[in-house]
């Protein structure tokens, strides 16, 4: 499961940030945007935040919510549902 079961419980939960699945995640997004030949200060300024956003989620120093997932996939090109698919498989 590299590194993620599901909890017994709510409070055994790790912080997901740091798991590997989420690691996956976020390094996807991250060659999405450099496939498309994007880069971060562009995404960021689409998005309307500052460089340091991008940076930060890419290099696993911040979490993206559901809506702001959807949002960079769409601006980079990645679809969510393979995204997701691809994650899934990393926690089973």
């Amino acid at each position: 499961m590299n590194g993620f079961a599901p909890p017994q419980r709510c409070a055994d939960m790790p912080k997901t940030i740091y798991s590997e699945p989420y690691k996956l995640l976020v390094k996807r997004l991250a060659d999405a945007r450099k496939a498309a030949g994007l880069t971060q200060q562009f995404v960021a300024d689409k998005l309307g935040r500052p460089q340091s956003f991008v940076a930060k989620y890419e290099q696993g120093e911040r979490r993206l919510d559901v809506i702001e997932l959807v949002v960079v996939c769409r601006l980079v090109g990645a679809d969510v549902h393979e995204l997701i698919e691809q994650v899934q498989a990393e926690v089973r």
